[in-house]
């Protein structure tokens, strides 16, 4: 089953000297699969992941997600369709300072009024192994321990798919080591669509499928 599609994707910088970022990409990931995305740094490769996640518009192209045309819906929409069905984990973590591991986690359900299912939520804690940090705070963690709780957040909606810009990108290599077995196990417990995007070649080989990004197009590796 195709999760993730797109069509003659495209994103253009207007200016004197226009920047083409991403040109003319067509990708397809099917359910569960975990695939990486290379590329050298201004590729394109994090400007791809801002239009996969709804973050960013294209210039031209689409974007469909469980078979919804993403690029077709307002601001709002977007926003609710995003909390509901994409995961999305940043290099820096993007932790609230005031709340706890717990309501971090928790925080894509809490501003959608939704119920979490406390089965679920103990068996993704516990499977990222922070289930004693839960009333702590982000600056109380080390910085392997925040990013654990930010693929827990990411999780916690059960999302169509996970998007991840440069995961280890702030890590020390014990800590890179440990997120990419923490993505592959992930991976494999809860049947997740993983798409990392990586300038690291030992955490893209960890993935089942390799891509590269040059100059704005995608190609198999």
């Amino acid at each position: 089953m195709t999760v993730l599609r797109t069509e003659n994707l495209s994103k253009v910088y207007p200016g004197s000297e226009p920047v083409v970022a991403v040109n003319q990409v067509n990708l397809s990931v099917e359910k569960g699969e975990h695939v990486a995305i290379m590329g050298a740094s201004g590729s394109g490769k994090s400007t791809l992941l801002h239009l996969l996640g709804g973050v960013d518009r294209p210039t031209e192209g689409q974007v469909f997600i469980q078979g919804i045309d993403i690029t077709s819906l307002d601001e709002t929409d977007m926003a609710v369709f995003r909390r509901r069905n994409i995961g999305i984990i940043y290099q820096f973590f993007n932790l609230v300072p005031n709340l706890t591991v717990e309501k971090n986690i928790l925080l894509p359900l809490l501003l959608d009024g939704r119920r979490p299912d406390p089965s679920y939520f103990q068996e993704i804690v516990h499977t990222l192994g922070i289930e004693g940090k839960l009333e702590r705070f982000p600056q109380q963690l080390s910085g392997g321990e925040q990013q654990r709780v930010a693929i827990a957040r990411s999780l916690v909606t059960r999302p169509a798919v996970v998007l991840a810009d440069e995961p280890t990108g702030n890590l020390d290599r014990r800590n890179t080591e440990e997120i990419i077995s923490l993505f592959r196990l992930v991976n494999q417990r809860f049947q997740t669509t993983l798409l990392l995007i990586t300038h690291d070649e030992k955490v893209a080989l960890s993935c089942q499928r390799v891509l590269v990004m040059v100059d704005g197009k995608l190609e198999e590796r």
